[in-house]
């Protein structure tokens, strides 16, 4: 179980008062109790926002070893409702690949975080265990069919084409 460390922040904008990231972590913080304030600074304050699990999948070992090969290894926090007062942490993952396909929508907000030194070893041992080279495949096209086999072609000025 994963801890999740959201800050909220002051910002000058005449719809909204703050805006929230997620800026940690915690490995192994299950029974924390969620919404706990952290720390307080001037403008910044940190709360202990929700316990979530990192579930790995064998099917994504590619996204995690592009993740680990980057010079700043990250977790994703995936929040929804994130223009409302408090917003909702839902998943973790280690994917980009599956982060990025939560922002298509704009409903919800992928935000990195640094990858734990422990995380990063599990996720290092999963892909060892786990990664098969898939083998590209290139596709055959099929041959091309001439218009004066298809009745149904289109006439364009005399000419049919298909």
């Amino acid at each position: 179980m994963l801890g999740v460390v959201l800050e909220r922040r002051a910002i000058d904008n005449p719809w909204r008062r703050h805006d929230w990231r997620a800026v940690a972590v915690v490995p192994g913080a299950a029974g924390f109790t969620e919404w706990q304030e952290m720390a307080k600074g001037a403008q910044w304050t940190r709360f202990y926002a929700a316990n979530l699990p990192l579930t790995l999948y064998r099917k994504e070992t590619e996204g995690y070893r592009v993740n680990l090969s980057q010079p700043n290894p990250s977790l994703y926090v995936v929040l929804r409702g994130i223009d409302e007062e408090r917003p909702t942490p839902f998943l973790v993952t280690v994917c980009p690949y599956e982060a990025a396909d939560y922002e298509v929508s704009g409903d919800e907000r992928a935000d990195k975080v640094p990858l734990p030194s422990e995380i990063l070893a599990l996720v290092g041992h999963f892909i060892d265990a786990h990664h098969t080279e898939e083998k590209f495949t290139k596709r055959k096209r099929k041959p091309h069919k001439s218009g004066q086999n298809n009745p149904s072609a289109p006439h364009i000025r005399g000419q049919r084409y298909g």
